[in-house]
């Protein structure tokens, strides 16, 4: 009969297993800005935005077995949090007086992406990376189209059109649909490019976390706490509401609950909306959501 002491030291040892790659893969990225070696940063993220990205999702989706219905499931979620995130995160800023156009999509969209997937698959399997994949690709619609429209004013379809993640998803689900086996050799070489994208994904956090200023602190601390707490209470509302369980019930939570994404800091920078207090809603929110995160595992695991 095994002690107490003992079971709470295999739930350390579990949450460390899934902490721990995601911060050393960060760490590693953050010692290499601080010591100004060379890192093309831009180069990188087109890298495992246009190859990486893609290849994983393509992998994930065409060989874990998780019924389509699951995934359509998960995609519903995601549209009614990001929908319930933006009408709480609009009245905050309304009632506080801040921007809307500057900071709202800081409170809505999380880092599904660098942070989420690699959590979702180091807590939960492939399974749960496919459903993070799931929350991550109806995110970057709406990233790419909400999101661009309230930074800079007009929307922009276009950009979304430019996204490589949604050809690749939809081309798995093409072959999920039709029951046809990806030939060996193109599955192997997809594989292999989607490899490389996690590692390079928390690295190139970690130099981002080192490179961005925290400016207007109290404000950006605010939002960032705001992000963190909204996207927990949303992700648990809709999943007790939709009847979720399980590995979809702790995706959801896990996803909805990630800290403020890069990309709204490189949308703020471009359209000029306050970028030194949305990158400080990036670097708190990260801090916050690291220091936090062996609660929220406790939680849904």
């Amino acid at each position: 009969m095994s002690s107490p002491g003992l079971g709470i030291l295999r739930v350390f040892e579990q949450l460390f297993s899934i902490i721990a790659p995601v911060m050393i893969c960060a760490a590693i990225g953050y010692a290499w800005a601080y010591h100004g070696r060379p890192y093309n940063t831009e180069m990188v993220t087109h890298l495992v935005t246009a190859v990486g990205v893609p290849s994983l999702v393509f992998t994930t989706l065409v060989n874990v077995d998780v019924e389509l219905d699951a995934l359509a499931r998960m995609a519903g979620a995601t549209g009614a949090a990001v929908a319930i995130m933006a009408l709480v995160g609009t009245v905050i800023l309304k009632v506080w007086g801040q921007s809307i156009r500057a900071f709202l999509p800081a409170m809505v969209f999380p880092n599904t992406g660098n942070v989420g997937l690699p959590l979702a698959l180091l807590a939960f399997g492939p399974e749960g990376m496919a459903l993070a994949v799931a929350y991550f690709t109806v995110c970057i619609i709406f990233q790419f189209t909400l999101g661009v429209a309230l930074s800079a004013g007009v929307t922009s379809v276009q950009a979304l059109l430019r996204v490589p993640t949604l050809y690749a998803m939809a081309l798995a689900l093409a072959f999920k649909v039709s029951d046809t086996t990806v030939p060996q050799w193109a599955a192997n070489t997809v594989e292999m490019l989607g490899g490389f994208t996690i590692p390079l994904m928390l690295i190139t956090l970690g130099i981002s976390l080192q490179q961005l200023k925290v400016g207007q602190f109290g404000k950006s601390a605010f939002i960032a706490a705001v992000r963190l707490v909204m996207g927990f209470a949303v992700g648990l509302g809709l999943a007790e509401a939709m009847g979720f369980d399980g590995v979809m019930k702790g995706v959801l939570i896990l996803q909805s609950t990630m800290p403020v994404a890069v990309f709204n800091y490189l949308f703020a920078a471009r359209y000029n909306t306050e970028p030194e207090a949305v990158a400080g809603t990036v670097v708190l929110s990260t801090v916050m959501s690291f220091a936090t995160l062996p609660i929220l595992l406790l939680f849904i695991l």
